[in-house]
């Protein structure tokens, strides 16, 4: 017998299902080629219709099996397969007339259900119910993602594209509740969408502090009964009144929301109530907030309301009640274990792993912080109540100290101590500070480092270096990685001008704490003294760093690279310093000396005359801008300049001298001529002032000038006089030290003495002039002013000096016909 398989491809699942069997169509087997001619040999001859096939119902036909191949017959067995059968391949046993099958299919056709064979077929009808619902489900997850996407906008900061966002998904929120409107669906309308959408939408405004869009779009969600539990908003509306100090409005709001939030809510009712109280303080009804703070405190007791409650007291100077609440203050539980846990006592290296892992995790932390926060709160609520609670400060203070023994908070008894001292510093009652400092000297370490270091520190101040110096060793011995302490040591060695080693305890403070500004700040100026300018460089942009907006440390980077010879460099950071803080006079003299330096005068010009705006008694800025006017041939400009110098250094006759020049060159010579007579007046032994007044009187014609050319003669002759007792008296004095004789000294004074007695005598007797005549001591007529803040810096070439020595007649002699005979 042969066997017949089927040729199933592989690409194509139903390539079995594609052929007809047209053997089971009994209606085409007249058409049938293969079958007539089977049935016409004689073993293929067909039996009556009566005869029974064996496992057959009568008048049934053989079956096939699922693979298209048939079941043999008793009569037909050894027989080949028919052409029917071996022309296509059978598809499994169905109905003759199956769905998608008719009798006009030719055989060899195969199984087309997309009738593609017949041309393209006819579109799937659509169902339009579904097709809605989806676009609906399509629009919400829009709706939805439109609200994350704002949300974390928020959370990064960008506050405008949360609220674009926002707006968007309202807008397609509103869309898709008309269309489910329009499709008459409104019973699936999602209202927590709704609702989520309104609630983003009012905190975006009240975060972008659009405060009344904000309101209007809580108060849609308030006033809609469909939503539930909107009683909390009306706390949001509050917080936007309060931020707008409409107070009583405000007020309202909290109180509408205490009553809609059921009493299972107790931390969020607290949180309410503790707003009420502080918008209660801002109204200044202080006993209305302390009701609301004590009902707080007896129903769940916290820190701030505690601190809150204290300073409502003491706003009503209630002192016993004072004194009560600093005690509930002080027994608040933090609801912090003790920090045994986290000391490992156990040899498991595995337990000491965990131990240290948690020691800094985000729980360890919050603990630190809160314990931080009372502790804050405490030693603030002590300093406040101290004076008020008891008749004295000092009494007060040990009165808190002493109920802060008592409680959890035992370590911050000393603190409290530390702060009575600082406290009496502040009162400027320095012994009492120091006396109290001086107690802790028998203490533990720590506390007895940070006493000595604030001793340390107030000798100091006072210049009492030893005194600093061994208050610091006493610090650093107690606690040697006390950063504080290392740097009053260093200080204590620097003011001795021992750089080196002071820069050893600055870096010591800095290894111990990396972020200790003193330290890095002094160790800058200690490489300044020591003329290492890189180092000092990277110390201070160190700083800057740390403290950005220091405006001494961006002041000492210019300084230095100043000093480096890069002014470029310099007038950047000095532009820094003045953006921080634009009305220092100094740093914008600095500026406007770079500018001159560098050949800028007009910039030059700005700043000084800013430099001079805001502090108008700079000799050295008054000064330059004199010179500026003086060149500039405005020589009345630069009067009112050198007249406010004469005010600031009236022992300084080259001022008065310079404004007498400046009437001259502008061609007033009668005011010019006042002020060389009120100098004389003030300085009468004043060569220069005589010689102009003898040039412009006889330029003038004025009868005076014999006079002054008689007194012009005299001082002189005074001052050939005075040279050369100098002279004489200087060489006294060395011969003195030559000859180690004590006795030629004294001649020498007796001498020079008795020179000077004989010229006051020849003085004397001079003929009075009609001027009025002051008889200067040799003090005053050496005319220099003595800075008590150390000498001045030599003050540059200006336009004035110039108009001074290039004057058209101060380098003439003055000629013998001007003199008296």
């Amino acid at each position: 017998m042969e066997n017949v398989h089927l040729a199933v491809e592989d690409d194509d699942l139903y390539s079995g299902y594609n052929d007809y069997n047209p053997t089971f169509d009994s209606e085409e087997l007249e058409n049938d080629v293969g079958f007539q001619q089977a049935v016409r040999t004689s073993h293929g001859r067909r039996p009556p219709m009566t005869a029974k096939f064996p496992g057959t119902a009568i008048g049934g036909r053989p079956l096939a099996s699922s693979f298209g191949s048939r079941i043999p017959l008793a009569s037909s067995m050894g027989r080949p397969m028919t052409g029917a059968v071996q022309d296509g391949t059978a598809r499994p046993m169905t109905a003759i007339r199956a769905a998608g099958y008719s009798s006009s299919l030719t055989r060899g056709s195969t199984f087309d259900p997309l009738g593609q064979s017949r041309g393209p077929a006819p579109p799937l009808e659509a169902r339009s119910e579904d097709t809605v619902e989806e676009k609906m489900k399509i629009l919400e997850k829009k709706v939805n993602d439109l609200i994350e996407e704002s949300c974390m906008a928020q959370s990064m900061g960008a506050l405008q594209l949360a609220l674009e966002k926002a707006k968007e998904a309202g807008r397609k929120e509103r869309a898709l509740i008309k269309q489910r409107e329009q499709s008459g669906n409104t019973e699936h309308i999602n209202l927590d969408l709704s609702y989520s959408v309104l609630l983003n939408l009012a905190d975006q405004y009240a975060n972008n502090e659009m405060y009344p869009e904000a309101l209007n779009s809580y108060q849609v969600i308030v006033k809609n009964k469909t939503f539930s539990n909107t009683g909390c908003l009306k706390v949001n509306m509050a917080n936007i009144y309060f931020k707008q100090k409409n107070y009583p409005k405000a007020l309202k709001f909290y109180r509408m929301a205490l009553d809609q939030i059921s009493n299972a809510h107790k931390e969020m009712r607290i949180k309410i109530m503790q707003n009420i109280g502080v918008v209660f303080v801002r109204l200044g009804q202080y006993s209305d907030a302390i009701t609301s703070y004590e009902q707080i405190m007896s129903e769940s007791p916290n820190i701030k309301t505690g601190f809150n409650l204290i300073l409502c007291y003491y706003a009503v100077g209630d002192r016993e009640r004072m004194k009560k609440a600093f005690q509930k203050l002080i027994s608040v539980p933090l609801g912090i274990d003790d920090d045994e846990k986290y000391i490992s006592t156990s040899d498991d290296p595995s337990s000491n792993m965990v131990i240290e892992a948690i020691k800094n995790d985000k729980l360890h932390q919050m603990e630190r912080d809160l314990k931080v926060l009372a502790e804050k709160y405490i030693m603030t609520a002590a300093k406040l109540i101290a004076p008020a609670i008891e008749t004295s400060f000092a009494s007060g203070f040990d009165w808190c100290v002493d109920i802060v023994k008592s409680s959890q908070y035992v370590e911050l008894a000393n603190d409290l101590e530390i702060n009575k001292a600082i406290t009496y510093l502040r009162q400027k009652d320095f012994n009492q500070a120091v006396e109290t400092l001086k107690t802790f000297e028998k203490k533990d370490s720590r506390v007895k480092s940070a006493a000595a270091t604030n001793l340390s520190f107030f000798y100091f101040l006072e210049k009492d270096y030893d005194q600093a110096d061994r208050y610091a060793d006493l610090a650093t011995s107690a606690d040697r990685y006390n950063p504080a302490a290392l740097i009053n040591k260093g200080n204590t060695v620097f003011v001795r001008k021992d750089y080196e080693k002071a820069a050893e305890f600055y870096k010591e403070a800095l290894r111990n704490d990396s972020s200790c500004t003193e330290a890095l700040y002094n160790l800058g100026l200690t490489y300044k003294r020591l003329s290492r300018l890189e180092e000092a460089l990277d110390c201070f942009l160190k700083l800057h760093a740390i403290l950005r907006n220091s405006a001494q440390v961006m002041y000492q980077l210019a300084h230095l690279y100043e000093h480096l010879g890069d002014p470029q460099q310099a007038i950047e950071w000095l532009m820094q310093v003045i953006s921080v803080i634009p009305t220092d006079p100094h740093a914008l003299a600095k500026l406007g000396k770079l500018h001159d330096d560098e050949g800028d005068k007009s910039q030059a010009f700005q700043y000084y005359s800013e430099s001079f705006r805001y502090f108008p008694s700079s000799i050295d800025v008054i000064e330059w801008l004199g010179a500026y006017y003086i060149e500039a041939q405005f020589c009345e400009m630069a009067i009112q300049y050198f007249e406010r110098a004469t005010l600031i250094q009236p022992t300084q006759v080259k001022w008065q001298l310079i404004v007498a020049s400046c009437y001259r060159r502008s061609g007033n010579y009668q005011k010019a001529l006042e002020t060389y007579k009120e100098i004389h007046r003030r300085f009468p032994e004043n060569v220069e002032c005589l010689r102009f007044l003898v040039r412009l009187s006889t330029d003038m014609g004025l009868k005076e000038v014999q006079e002054y050319a008689t007194k012009l003669k005299k001082v002189e002759k005074m001052k050939e006089i005075r040279e050369q007792r100098v002279k004489s008296g200087r060489e006294n004095s060395a011969r003195g030290r030559r000859e180690g004789s004590t006795g030629s000294a004294d001649s020498g004074r007796s001498s020079s003495s008795s020179k000077g007695e004989r010229l006051s005598a020849k003085m004397r007797s001079l003929p009075a002039s009609n001027e009025p005549y002051e008889a200067s001591s040799p003090k005053e007529l050496d005319a220099s002013y003595v800075d008590p803040l150390g000498p001045q810096m030599e003050r540059p070439k200006t336009g004035a000096k110039k108009l001074v020595d290039d004057d058209d007649f101060a380098d003439e002699d003055l000629g013998d016909d001007l003199l008296p005979e």
